[in-house]
């Protein structure tokens, strides 16, 4: 039985040959996957066997490619893409505050943008902070800024004084929900804040060099919006330099219930685009002349002027995640041009996203590479299965609109999934939306958009920013009309962590396998669906700061406060899957009326109180009884107790309805971006925070 299995196993990866280096990026990211996933930090030894298993890995497919050789180098790739996320890990390692800090920061401007609450932040770089020494002082801050009338306008490359509350980069606002610390460590952000005095300047700034392209960007975000104005100009600077800053709460908000925000990315849509209407420019201009044309090759010319137009779109957007994708894409596109090759294939998308995750590998867990290369994944795997296909008996024109239908349906299909993991919504009338948006964007804003750049060293920009925000006004006004239709948001209560793996996994099968086996990729899609259809929420969160708590009702969450820990209530409540607002939920239980608040769940009773007074009137411990405060508790005895100093040590807390108990550090193990867990200054502190772990 042994020996037909293995040849079983080898006469399957036999069958795939010509088809295995679209699977090099999958194993990559499953070796990435497996190191964000682990619950310590792997040490120096596992390190250095994953360093010999790849070389082993790739020996034994050196000598053997045929199925076995597959097999070994499948192991290798897995292991290559834990030693790239660890060493990525590692060399980004930079000094993170350790407790709340209040005083002046000093500090070089290198960012700007906009916080959830819509103020605008500034990152700040070669940082100065009062009574903590240049080795222990964070390499990056950011604070958003809460002074109504600013004195000074930010402006990159700009040296700045502010008086901030600042603190370290926040755990996550629930056990196993979205750790920001994890992405501040990885951005170098050592420490986060806000203020609520004016920005200084310092000195004027000057021409940096390492800032030289981020200056560029934000002057020309600057003209843009000086010349279209309004919410249109916000998003025609976000277009153009990948600018965000300008555009306020409430547009961005329908664009996302439209599912048009994907409009803002700069990504496939918008390089392909840019260098398209720069290819068919050069070739239309070379058509010109006949005797140049008779005698130069107009399309690889073409394909060169795309590829420098599309370096550069590349630099002034800020080099995300999906740019550096759609870059990648279109270059491998114009060079197959080049060489007389066939373009867009599943092959291209892989090499886009084996050069990403080389980079950057803690982009995979990002929203922002699982969708655009879902995206991009569908739209060539179906596209590529209709190559062939007869059209000729249909008009021109439905043939364009059915290719703008077919592309925003399968985009959208395939991108749903993650919004949804992501954001905890679907937009149903997106594709309706995008429908009515995409060709214009297409048809009307990229063009003139290329067409100001080519009238600015004229002076004559402004033509085609005009009919570039005439175009964003059509987009805007859908986005508006869309938002405004009953039940244009469905809210998705947040999947368990294993949910995206796997449904990824089933899809990739789908697409890449060749053969029958590949239907077996639904096996992993449906246990997805299952596993996120019956997930469970927590009856019981507590913040990580003991003054609020959600507590699951008959009606959805119910939260402490009515307001403050905005942040917090939301999340629990966007994780649910639930679309009531803070003050809804507060409105739920009558009992947070009360100074002393009493529940009993999962066989618990758990008293909850605010402020000195309301903590000092806590009844005395007992089993099976929870204390839980903002300020410290003084109570000693066999309860729960959880204030500040306790949960310090755990984060916050999720208490399930069968009496499971999970913290935030619990459950995200001891990683280079937790913070460390120093010992007790009491034996209680140390015996609570320890009973709670448990």
């Amino acid at each position: 039985m042994g020996p037909v299995w293995a040849n079983w196993i080898k006469a399957a990866f036999e069958a795939q040959r010509g088809h295995l280096f679209c699977w090099v990026p999958v194993a990559m990211g499953l070796g990435i996957g497996c190191y964000f996933a682990l619950p310590f930090e792997p040490t120096g030894a596992m390190l250095v066997t994953a360093t010999l298993i790849v070389g082993a890995g790739a020996s034994i497919y050196w000598r053997n490619r045929g199925g076995w050789g597959v097999f070994a180098l499948s192991i290798a790739l897995i292991s290559l893409g834990l030693l790239l996320a660890a060493l990525r890990a590692h060399s980004v390692s930079a000094p993170v505050l350790s407790y709340r800090l209040y005083g002046p920061v000093e500090g070089r401007i290198i960012a700007i943008d906009r916080s959830v609450s819509d103020k605008v932040r500034v990152t700040l770089d070669q940082v100065v902070l009062s009574r903590i020494s240049p080795q222990r002082t964070p390499e990056k801050v950011r604070i958003s800024l809460h002074w109504l009338d600013p004195v000074i306008t930010p402006e990159p490359g700009l040296r700045v004084m502010v008086t901030a509350n600042l603190s370290p980069p926040q755990g996550p606002v629930e056990p196993g929900g979205f750790t920001f610390q994890r992405m501040a460590w990885f951005r170098g952000l050592g420490a986060v804040g806000y203020a609520r005095t004016p920005l200084l300047a310092v000195d004027q700034g000057g021409r940096y060099a390492d800032l030289w392209v981020y200056q560029q960007r934000m002057t020309l975000s600057h003209t843009v919006q000086s010349r279209i104005g309004g919410a249109e100009g916000g998003v025609a600077a976000a277009i153009v330099s990948g600018d965000r800053s300008a555009i306020d709460a409430d547009t961005l908000t329908n664009l996302r219930a439209s599912n048009l925000a994907h409009l803002l990315a700069i990504s496939g849509l918008h390089m392909g685009l840019l260098t398209g209407v720069v290819f068919t420019m050069i070739r239309f201009c070379i058509a010109l002349q006949p005797r140049r044309a008779t005698h130069w090759n107009s399309k690889k010319i073409a394909a060169v002027g795309a590829l420098i137009a599309g370096a550069g779109y590349l630099a002034l957007s800020g080099g995300s995640v999906a740019t550096e994708r759609a870059f990648i894409m279109v270059s491998v596109m114009f060079v197959a041009i080049l060489l007389n090759r066939r373009a867009l294939t599943l092959r291209a998308v892989a090499m886009a996203a084996v050069i990403v995750l080389v980079l950057t590998p803690e982009a995979l867990i990002g929203p922002g590479f699982q969708m655009s290369f879902a995206a991009t994944t569908a739209l060539v795997a179906v596209f590529g299965a209709m190559r062939g296909w007869s059209w000729s008996r249909t008009p021109k024109w439905m043939q364009k609109v059915g290719a703008v239908v077919l592309s925003s349906f399968i985009a959208g299909l395939a991108t749903a999934p993650f919004a949804a993991a992501h954001f905890n919504q679907i937009a149903h009338y997106g594709l309706l939306a995008n429908v009515l948006s995409v060709p214009m964007m297409g048809a009307v804003v990229m063009p003139a958009a290329v067409m100001a750049a080519l009238l600015a060293p004229v002076g004559l920009a402004g033509i085609g920013l005009w009919v570039m925000g005439l175009g964003l006004s059509w987009i805007l006004a859908v986005a508006d009309w869309v938002a405004a239709l009953d039940g244009a948001v469905g809210k998705i209560v947040t999947p368990m962590p294993w949910v995206i793996p796997l449904l990824a996994l089933g899809a990739l099968g789908i697409i890449l396998w060749r053969g029958a086996l590949r239907w077996g990729g639904l096996v992993p899609a449906l246990c997805a669906a299952l596993l996120w259809a019956q997930t469970e929420r927590p009856a019981v969160l507590i913040s990580d700061s003991g003054g609020l708590l959600g507590v699951m009702t008959a009606e959805g969450r119910s939260v402490s406060k009515e307001r403050g820990e905005s942040f917090v209530a939301g999340s629990w409540l966007e994780n649910d899957g639930d679309a009531a607002d803070q003050a809804t939920a507060y409105a739920r239980t009558a009992a947070w009326d009360e100074r002393l608040r009493q529940f009993d769940v999962a066989g618990q009773r758990i008293h909850h109180a605010t402020g000195k007074r309301a903590t000092e009137a806590l009844p005395d411990c007992a089993g099976g009884v929870w204390l839980v405060s903002n300020q410290p508790i003084t109570q000693d005895g066999a309860c729960r107790i959880l204030d500040p100093a306790a949960l310090r040590k755990t984060g916050s807390i999720a208490l399930y309805a069968d009496g499971r108990v999970v913290t935030a550090y619990g459950e995200s193990g001891a990683r280079l971006w937790t913070p460390k867990r120093k010992a007790a200054r009491t034996p209680r502190a140390a015996q609570t925070a320890s009973n709670i772990a448990q």
